[in-house]
């Protein structure tokens, strides 16, 4: 059928998350899961919930594991979500208006609004419009370790859906340093299997540039003091990835 829907969605040890994200997809079509390598319920809370799990621990960053989600999808609309994420009412109303309504040219934007110690951020540069539903035929992710992003055919018409995606990133201070540590070495990872360097200049100037941007450009200080503590946990991370980076070319002990 030309309007149904696949949910994709890739996973590893999300099972505080997952039950809340799948409560908001009860309406699609088919729920696809490829799974890295968890180790708690994921897959148990997958199938009571119905979805499609598939086990792929051999990872090759987020762009290519939303790929092979893709590739299981059965249908012809994809709506692309993280395990943290949750579709509002609006949204999901939007999303099934559009799609019965649009030729299969078309690719739809969201705006994701994401819960940052005790409040949606309205500012810092944390609200986005991202896209995540298009046509399975028309669109799919790139390639990227991290930051994946839909690339598209050309002639592509791109519009906007009501409703946000609600976006839970982080439940906790401790939860924060892990997501942004393993952000952070696949950033160096990429960049290092590309043969960029980095200096500790860079780390800094990077840093700052990072909270300036969000605390000050973005007005982020609109965002209390939560926009406060993510501008300085964002430079703080920056920081750390570029300097990753120059640690690898400059540990001698480990070039040996």
């Amino acid at each position: 059928m030309p309007n149904k829907i696949s949910a994709i969605i890739i996973t590893k040890n999300e099972q505080s998350n997952l039950p809340t994200c799948l409560d908001s997809l009860a309406w699609v079509d088919e729920i696809i899961i490829v799974d890295s390598g968890s180790k708690d319920n994921t897959q148990e809370i997958a199938c009571r919930y119905g979805a499609k799990f598939y086990s792929h621990p051999d990872w090759q960053g987020f762009g290519e594991q939303k790929q092979i989600a893709q590739h299981y999808a059965s249908h012809t609309w994809i709506l692309a979500i993280d395990a943290d994420e949750v579709v509002s009412t609006e949204l999901k109303v939007s999303i099934q208006q559009k799609i019965t309504k649009s030729n299969l040219n078309s690719v739809f934007k969201i705006t994701r609004k994401t819960w940052v110690f005790g409040r949606f951020l309205k500012h810092s540069g944390w609200v986005d419009k991202i896209i995540r539903v298009y046509p399975k035929a028309l669109a799919h992710y790139n390639d990227a370790l991290i930051h994946e992003k839909v690339v598209m055919t050309t002639n592509v018409d791109i519009k906007e859906l009501n409703g946000d995606l609600l976006h839970y990133s982080y439940s906790n201070m401790t939860n924060y340093l892990i997501k942004s540590a393993n952000y952070g070495k696949a950033w160096a990872d990429g960049k290092q299997q590309r043969g960029k360097k980095s200096s500790i200049f860079q780390a800094l100037v990077h840093a700052l540039g990072c909270f300036l941007k969000m605390y000050v450009l973005h007005v982020g200080f609109l965002d209390g003091k939560q926009g406060f503590i993510i501008a300085t946990l964002s430079a703080h991370s920056t920081f750390i990835k570029y300097a990753d980076l120059w640690i690898r070319e400059n540990d001698t002990r480990h070039n040996k």
